[in-house]
């Protein structure tokens, strides 16, 4: 039986050996605890082109660590890289499971315009 450090570290390794060696740029996700973290970094993950997270002053009014938090952080990403020029990504879930505030900030993102 897997850890769950394990569990993550395999679902993490899966998803990223898909998503290697192609043109789009990636949304990746972190998360802790207390906040939500997003960068859409370049196809070669070398550059970060935009990034999002609730320890910014404009998302830190209220609770942090929460779906409606995410969903803001969600938003956010989505404008931020559709005016740099960005429309298509590959997410990278950073191994987390989708659902709760992963999949709150990828619903979100993917309705304020971003594609994946």
């Amino acid at each position: 039986m897997f850890s769950k450090k394990q569990a993550r570290t395999r679902r993490l390794t899966k998803t990223r050996m898909k998503i290697r060696g192609g043109e789009r740029s990636r949304l990746c996700v972190q998360r802790t605890p207390r906040h939500i973290y997003a960068q859409i970094t370049s196809a070669s993950g070398d550059k970060v082109l935009v990034s999002a997270s609730t320890v910014e002053s404009a998302l830190r009014d209220g609770k942090t660590g929460n779906k409606e938090a995410a969903s803001k952080v969600g938003q956010l990403i989505a404008q931020r890289a559709v005016s740099a020029g960005i429309e298509r990504v590959s997410f990278d879930r950073g191994g987390f499971k989708f659902h709760g505030r992963v999949k709150a900030l990828a619903d979100s993102a993917r309705e304020s315009g971003l594609k994946f």
